[in-house]
């Protein structure tokens, strides 16, 4: 009898211990959303080294849009993702509870409007009467409608698709449009039949001034402060070493080749839409200018400015009196403390 109380509690305990662990390890699991930019800390998503920095069980799922991130958050499958300035500025408005805790890039060269040759179209003044494209409520998006409406014109005058990337390289080359903003694999797809007229940076020094950032929803990043540290100390480790060592990111590069494996196209390709990114150092991300000050804060500004032209073009129907809460500076404050 007495074995058998002990076989019991032997029992019992292997039991308990066994939930435990399976409760620890679901606890440590997380799904993260990316799309097919090319960024150096994605490397870290080839190579495993976020999961090994973190020590969470990471299932990573790519996306062709941050529209597309920001649905799979709101839906519940994705807690952490990255997606551009216009779709996070919607999702917001509409209430959904995510913050912005690292800033990926700003606005630079790797986003475009690209023209096809023979389209007609030489300057901004040929834009009028014209077929353009862009991904649904993508920053991209955002920009073309900014850009026309900076030249004095409305979806009147020029006939905007709002479709994605795969549909507007097929598009293009059919002839089917004149022109698409897109970023990497569409822009190095579109360059092959077409010059760039303009650039995210471009759009920006018109008054559209736009960013990439990783995401977490409010309450993941409530209970899992120490995950986003460690993503953050790994995404700047990767984007530190290409703004330091231009060769460990060439054409023959391992890091080349690891991007193109994980996100498609050639190391060539993947090397030269690199150049094209405009970074900012985590000392900078923490200070007023993007993401510390709260309110006052860059991403803040662009958030509200942007929330407000998208109401104006009736992509939404509200505006949040501020952007302070979608934005978080502990993960980034806590990664300069290592």
């Amino acid at each position: 009898m007495k074995f058998a109380i002990r076989s019991f509690k032997q029992t019992l305990s292997l039991v308990l211990a066994s939930l435990a662990l399976h409760v620890v390890a679901a606890d440590k699991s997380v799904v993260v959303g990316y799309q097919t930019d090319a960024l150096p800390p994605s490397v870290a998503i080839a190579n495993g080294e976020f999961e090994k920095a973190t020590g969470y069980k990471i299932d990573f799922r790519k996306f062709n849009s941050g529209g597309d991130v920001v649905a799979a958050i709101a839906s519940g499958d994705v807690q952490v993702g990255y997606v551009g300035s216009s779709p996070f500025a919607a999702a917001t408005s509409r209430g959904l509870d995510v913050k912005a805790f690292y800033l990926a890039s700003i606005s630079g060269t790797d986003e475009a409007l690209v023209v096809r040759n023979g389209s007609g179209i030489h300057s901004l003044a040929d834009l009028k009467g014209k077929k353009l494209a862009a991904a649904p409520v993508s920053t991209d998006h955002y920009q073309l409608l900014a850009l026309i409406k900076s030249q004095g014109l409305t979806e009147k005058d020029v006939q905007i698709f709002a479709i994605p990337q795969p549909e507007i390289v097929a598009g293009f080359n059919r002839g089917d449009l004149d022109g698409g903003f897109v970023w990497d694999p569409a822009l190095t797809e579109l360059k092959k039949n077409g010059k760039v007229l303009v650039t995210s940076k471009d759009v920006a020094e018109k008054g559209a001034p736009t960013f990439s950032a990783w995401i977490a929803t409010g309450a993941f990043a409530k209970d899992h402060p120490a995950f986003l540290k460690a993503f953050v100390q790994v995404a700047d480790k990767y984007t530190t070493s290409f703004q330091k060592d231009k060769k460990a990111w060439g054409t023959e590069s391992d890091n080349a080749k690891a991007l193109a494996k994980l996100l498609g196209g050639t190391p060539a390709d993947q090397a030269a839409a690199l150049k094209n990114l405009n970074l900012v150092s985590l000392k900078d991300q923490a200070s007023n200018k993007w993401l510390g000050g709260g309110e006052k804060s860059g991403i803040a500004k662009i958030l509200k400015e942007t929330a407000e032209f998208l109401k104006e073009q009736k992509k939404i129907t509200e505006v949040q009196a501020s952007y302070a809460a979608a934005i978080s500076v502990d993960a980034i404050s806590a990664a300069l403390k290592k």
